[in-house]
């Protein structure tokens, strides 16, 4: 069964080897790979949100559940990151930097759908947008080499796609404004 203190401790230690990006690849993708151990570990989701496992300055480790359909807008997070899915999907848009554009402006440059059991390494510098397509609750293992809450990251505007601060408050509360969707407290 998925032991989230022996996780923990696995990525801790992943995280002081040289290559720690793909060195946390690998625990997140043996974890997902029996997504039914890790959802038996953490618990079957029962409503949407950003469930902190532990936070560091050098590492840190959530629990998230995308509501129902729910999107989360174009966003970067300045380190590496590693997405590892247990239950549902996650659909990624990638996005870049328009070229000679004012106010960083981005675009789209690629997409990855990610289902159960399966993980996918983020670049320092990926952009990304995530929606869950389903009409039910995705969990994802995700796992960042940095405070993920801490300050030094953006996002973008979804309707002209303009550069600002990241807003964390923003972003909690797409997960709250998922739950009253789903009529959970």
């Amino acid at each position: 069964m998925f032991d989230t203190a022996r996780f923990i401790a696995e990525c801790q230690a992943a995280r002081a080897e040289t290559d720690n990006h793909t060195a946390m690849r690998e625990i997140i993708a043996r974890e997902v790979s029996d997504h039914a151990a890790v959802m038996k570990g953490l618990g079957e989701p029962t409503k949407a949100g950003v469930f902190t496992l532990y936070r560091s300055d050098e590492l840190t480790i959530l629990n998230l559940v995308w509501g129902p359909q729910m999107t989360l807008m174009p966003h970067n997070h300045n380190m590496w990151a590693v997405i590892g899915m247990y239950s549902g999907r996650e659909d990624n848009i990638f996005w870049r930097k328009v070229k000679g554009a004012p106010d960083g402006v981005i675009e789209a440059a690629g997409a990855k759908a990610l289902s159960t059991g399966e993980a996918a390494p983020l670049g320092r510098d990926v952009i990304h947008s995530v929606t869950n397509p389903l009409r039910k609750l995705t969990g994802a293992l995700h796992v960042y080499g940095g405070d993920f809450f801490g300050p030094g990251r953006s996002e973008w505007d979804p309707e002209d796609l303009t550069e600002r601060d990241y807003n964390t408050e923003r972003n909690i509360q797409a997960f709250e404004d998922s739950n009253r969707l789903m009529g959970v407290a």
